[in-house]
């Protein structure tokens, strides 16, 4: 039985603003709470106007203070933009004011590009150090330990869940290292999936936050009630992929009828290889898809990605997908 959470990105639509954004954030998890999603997690970019979730912290705050049971958290903070301590003051307050419902996703890169990275005051070689951040993380959330010299506060004691993110190998072999669960980005990344698995769960050594491999992978996930109608609500998230080829990261565009008259052969090979882990269509269809996709991974939990223009066609996208997941658990 597979769990299914949420992985928003705040998209800012065209036409849009953060402000809407956030608050589209906000009743999207009210709604998955709702529909029995185990988590709703948010995620760290710069320097992107499509995206409202810069202030990751904040934003996890925002949403978990709207709702009452459902995990909130970062999927994930970058952790070479910032401290560790820092990292562990944000996310032990949160764990304060929502026991048991904070997660703290953590990836390596730096979620924007080069010139923005020296406006974060952080180096390109602060990725280097990644492994150590991560322990040097733990530290501060477990308890205090005689002899330690800083302490986090809010922080130390909490013992706020942390999930090692990536979509490559490295990530793989560093999760299974420390015995902390595994977020895969299929989503968007799909190339070493199978090959990560293996790595993951092959040299998984337990650990005290964790005694056996938890392996969550992304997937984008866009349901409707029709196909033709959820395969032109793809058109957006299409359009997405092939503008960031074309060197422009702009807001969540609109859907287009045909998609073959927007990209050329190259882009639709391009952007097809990106979003092969995508499950695009009616109730019937996406299940189907999800079957198939929960076999040959064995996946403890499907982090959801929909990108979808509409508000209200995104949230009948996730009731559908909660109605799948109660087929497939109940199969």
């Amino acid at each position: 039985m597979a769990d299914f959470s949420v992985f928003d990105l705040a998209f800012i639509t065209q036409g849009s603003n953060a402000t809407e954004a956030l608050h589209h954030s906000l009743d999207l998890a009210q709604h998955a709470e709702k529909w029995g999603y185990k988590r709703f997690w948010l995620a760290e970019h710069h320097n992107m106007v499509g995206i409202a979730s810069a202030a990751t912290s904040v934003v996890v705050g925002y949403v978990a203070g709207g709702t009452k049971t459902i995990r909130v958290g970062s999927g994930g903070v970058m952790l070479p933009n910032h401290s560790p301590l820092v990292i562990a003051e944000q996310f032990g307050t949160l764990e304060c004011l929502y026991p048991g419902r904070i997660d703290l996703g953590l990836g390596r890169a730096p979620g924007t590009d080069q010139r923005t990275l020296e406006s974060l005051r952080r180096s390109p070689l602060s990725a280097e150090h990644f492994p150590q951040d991560v322990m040097e993380l733990q530290e501060l959330l477990g308890p205090f330990l005689p002899g330690q010299v800083v302490r986090a506060t809010p922080g130390t004691g909490t013992k706020v869940p942390i999930w090692i993110l990536g979509s490559s190998l490295f990530g793989a072999h560093l999760a299974a290292s420390l015995g902390l669960p595994y977020a895969f980005a299929s989503h968007f990344a799909p190339g070493d999936l199978m090959e990560a698995i293996e790595v993951y769960r092959s040299e998984f050594m337990p650990s005290p936050q964790l005694d056996k491999p938890r392996l969550m992978l992304g997937v984008n996930v866009i349901a409707a009630d029709k196909d033709a109608e959820a395969r032109r609500l793809f058109t957006s998230i299409q359009q997405s992929f092939t503008n960031m080829q074309r060197g422009n990261r702009g807001q969540l565009p609109p859907p287009i009828d045909d998609i073959a008259d927007y990209w050329s052969p190259f882009e639709e090979v391009q952007a097809g290889h990106k979003l092969s882990c995508s499950f695009v269509g009616s109730e019937k269809t996406v299940r189907e898809g999800l079957e198939d996709f929960l076999v040959k991974t064995e996946a403890d939990e499907l982090m959801e990605a929909t990108a979808i223009y509409d508000h209200t066609a995104r949230l009948r996208s996730y009731e559908i997908l909660a109605g799948i997941q109660r087929k497939l658990n109940a199969g």
